[in-house]
């Protein structure tokens, strides 16, 4: 079945659903900056746009742009800014 989430009042949306590879959602974020915490390994790419990221114990933003992934581990936090809507796919292991 298909879940529908939504965050930070409507400006970040996205569809979860299961695979063989298990959970993932693919989203679309309006420009902002958010904070994202984690209960499980994550893998993020940027499907379109580009978005700044600041992963847990890192001291500088890192920007990623389409067809690029990060990890996020479990029980952690990580920054986002985005300048313009950006799409994404996020897997969770």
């Amino acid at each position: 079945m298909i879940q529908i989430n939504e965050y930070f009042d409507g400006n970040v949306k996205s569809l979860a659903y299961n695979s063989e590879e298990g959970k993932s959602t693919v989203g679309v974020m309006e420009p902002g900056s958010y904070e994202f915490g984690t209960s499980q390994k994550e893998i993020m790419t940027v499907v379109e746009g580009k978005m700044e990221i600041l992963l847990p114990l890192e001291s500088s933003w890192k920007t990623f742009k389409a067809g690029e992934s990060f990890d996020v581990a479990a029980n952690t936090s990580f920054k986002v800014k985005v300048a313009n809507q950006v799409s994404y796919l996020c897997k969770y292991r």
